[in-house]
C-alpha cells in the first residue's frame, strides 16, 4: 500500500474536508479528492479507504468518526457505497490512481500506473455484485459510449466472498451473432 501520511479531516455534510496546505498538496499528487477554494474535499469512498487504512483522523465537531461509523452514515444515502469502497480499495492496493467516474454508468476512472497527471484515464470501471442483473442493452450502450471516448471498459464483479474479478469487455454486436446462429441451424 502506498505511503500516505496521517491526515486530519473534518466531516462537512457527507464529504471530508482537508484544510492543511501540505496535506492538500500531498493527497492531490496521489490522486485523492478535488480542490475547491484552497480546500481538498474527499469523496465518500476515498474517506472510507483512508479511514480503513488508518491514514485519516476524521472529526465532526469534537466527535471522532471511525470507519464503521462513517460507513453507516454513507449507507443511509448511498446503497452502493460498500461496492464502490471494495473496488476502490482493491484498485488502490494494486497501485492505481482512481477517480470518480463521469457518467456512462461508470463508477471509476482508472489511470495507468505512473501516468496520473500526465495522461487521461485509460480505463472506465463499473461494478456489479455477483447475482446482480444488468440488461444487455444497457451494458452494450455503456460499452459503446466508453469505447467511443477511447477508454477501455472494465466490469468489476464482486463475488459473495468479497473477491473482485475484473473483466475487460469489448463492443458486442448481437445482430451478427443472430445471423451466425440462424445459419448454423439451417437444415
Amino acid at each position: 500500500m502506498e505511503e500516505t501520511p496521517l491526515v486530519n479531516g473534518v466531516l462537512v455534510s457527507d464529504q471530508t474536508c482537508i484544510t492543511d496546505k501540505k496535506m492538500i498538496h500531498e493527497l492531490d499528487q496521489k490522486g485523492y479528492g478535488e480542490i475547491e477554494k484552497e480546500k481538498l474535499f474527499l469523496k465518500q469512498f476515498e474517506t472510507l479507504y483512508l479511514l480503513y487504512s488508518k491514514k485519516l483522523i476524521l472529526k465532526k465537531g469534537k466527535n471522532l468518526i471511525d470507519f464503521s461509523s462513517f460507513m453507516s452514515i454513507c449507507q443511509k444515502t448511498n446503497t452502493e457505497i460498500l461496492t464502490k469502497f471494495l473496488i476502490y480499495r482493491d484498485l488502490r492496493n494494486r497501485g492505481y490512481v482512481v477517480k470518480d467516474g463521469f457518467g456512462f454508468g461508470s463508477d471509476f476512472r482508472v489511470y495507468e500506473r505512473g501516468h496520473y497527471g500526465e495522461k487521461g484515464a485509460k480505463f472506465l470501471i463499473f461494478g456489479l455484485n455477483e447475482g446482480q442483473q444488468e440488461k444487455m442493452g444497457n451494458l452494450q450502450k455503456k460499452i459503446e459510449d466508453i469505447t467511443q471516448m477511447g477508454k477501455e471498459p472494465i466490469i468489476a464483479v464482486i463475488e459473495r466472498r468479497g473477491e473482485i474479478i475484473y473483466y475487460k469487455i469489448n463492443k458486442m454486436n448481437f445482430y451478427e451473432n443472430k445471423s451466425r446462429l440462424e445459419e448454423s441451424f439451417q437444415i
